[in-house]
Parts: C-alpha cells; structure tokens; sequence
C-alpha cells in the first residue's frame, strides 16, 4: 500500500484510509476504557462505529488523542436522540458534493460511508424499555397475563444501540 499522499510519485497501489482507522481506533480506545461490553459482541461494534463515525465526521481526529475540548463536543453530539442521525446523513452528503473539501480520501469516506450503512441497516434485538412494565410506584392491574413475567425484545437499528453505549463511554473516559 502506498501512503495516503503521493505527492505525485506514482505508484498505483492502493490509498490507505489513516483518517478513518484513527478514528476506530480512538473509539475503541474510548470503549474498551470504559469496559462496558465485551469487544466480540455486535452492541460492541455498534458502539465504535457509532463513535467512530462521530469522530471521522467531526472534522476527523486531531493530532492529540482526545483532550477534554474533544470529549465535550464527543458527549454533546452523541447525545441520544434522532438528531444524530439526521447529522450523519448531512455531513456525509456534504463530503459527497464535488464542492466537499479536499483533503479527504476516497478510502475513508468509502469506510465511513460502510459503517453507517451497517448500523442503518443492521437491527438487533434489545430490551424494550417501553414495554417493561409499571414502575414500582405505580398500580399492578394483574389480569394473569405471562407478558408482564418476561421481558419483550423488539428488534432495533444497530445505531439506536450503539450511540447510547458510544455516548456512555465518553462520559467514562
């Protein structure tokens, strides 16, 4: 593989994505830091592609690992909720437009551009907090029904997993 930058010396391999894996690598470090899942589990995954693709489309890493400005900003943006998703759809088209800046590779927007689909398009099946149940506060009306034993699972887009457990390691970190 040849560097990011060529500087016009040829070549012909291929470009390597160093904006993109140093952002994984960040939010791996982030995770696994805060030692909340086990690394081999989709929720993991979900998380620090979540978070990683936080930090690529934040104007990428800096040169310090994350000083505490960084992690602000980290905590603010994954604060849960859907207007993190409408953010990552802008910012990716943004960088699509022929008007993008320069300065970002194919290779790392192909890559962000994979883990977004990924984590749109891959549901896994959770807890559904909605359907728990009454609080302890509250009245029990026990009609006999088994529903209110177990727990009910709903399947859910990887991105609705990943960001609160994302969200939750930068606080830890």
């Amino acid at each position: 593989m040849r560097p990011e930058h060529d500087e016009g010396t040829g070549g012909g391999g291929l470009l390597v994505p160093m904006a993109w894996m140093y952002s994984e690598y960040l939010a791996d470090e982030v995770l696994a830091t805060g030692n909340l899942m086990e690394p081999t589990t989709l929720e993991y995954r979900a998380g620090r592609d979540a978070l990683a693709l936080t930090i690529f489309l934040s104007d990428g890493a800096g040169a310090e690992e994350l000083p505490a400005a960084r992690v602000d900003e980290l905590r603010l943006l994954t604060a849960y909720g859907a207007s993190w998703r409408r953010w990552v759809c802008a910012r990716l088209e943004a960088l699509e437009r022929p008007t993008a800046p320069a300065g970002l590779p194919g290779p790392d927007l192909a890559l962000a551009r994979a883990a977004w689909r990924w984590l749109e398009e891959t549901e896994l099946l959770a807890a559904d907090l909605d359907a728990i149940g009454p609080l302890p506060w509250e009245p029990v009306d026990d009609d006999g029904g088994e529903e209110a034993e177990g727990e009910t699972r709903v399947w859910t887009p990887a991105w609705q997993l990943g960001l609160p457990l994302g969200h939750l390691a930068v606080h830890l970190y």
